[in-house]
């Protein structure tokens, strides 16, 4: 049986090594040891800049996700989003983000957020559909970006 929780310190070597091989799959990129463990470790000692959570099934986590704020003035409250989302290959299409969103969504809604947002490259069109799937909208908003 699957279940969700809070991600630990102590989960942070799952972590690093599932945000490493999203990076391969999706972009190509090998992501450097030493940069991705103090990514990681960072979130794990300021939960201002997020949270991890992990899918685990008996003893071995299988999935992981990131949750980002972003403060809405409109709503006056936060926006999560969801980052560095990753299931391991052989629980991919089996219900396993399906039940990670709805146990960050429940969370959320008990602490006041006003709404999960998460973004997907273009291409990857697996994912736009699983996320059409559970209500999210992609249609709304484009995502422009600059980076390093």
């Amino acid at each position: 049986m699957i279940t969700i929780r809070k991600a630990a310190p102590e989960d942070a070597g799952a972590i690093i090594r599932f945000q490493q091989a999203m990076a391969m799959e999706t972009e190509g990129l090998e992501l450097k040891s030493e940069v991705i463990t103090g990514g990681v470790m960072a979130v794990f000692h300021d939960n201002k800049k997020g949270e991890y959570y992990v899918a685990e099934e008996n003893g071995a986590i299988v999935a992981s996700l990131m949750i980002t704020y972003e403060w809405s003035d409109w709503r006056n409250a936060n926006i999560w989003w969801f980052q560095s989302v990753y299931v391991i290959p052989e629980y991919r299409r089996k219900g396993v983000f399906r039940m990670m969103y709805a146990h960050v969504k429940k969370e959320g809604i008990a602490q006041g957020i006003a709404g999960l947002r998460l973004y997907v490259e273009s291409e990857n069109l697996r994912a736009q559909k699983t996320y059409e799937a559970m209500g999210m909208n992609g249609a709304h908003y484009r995502t422009f970006e600059w980076m390093a």
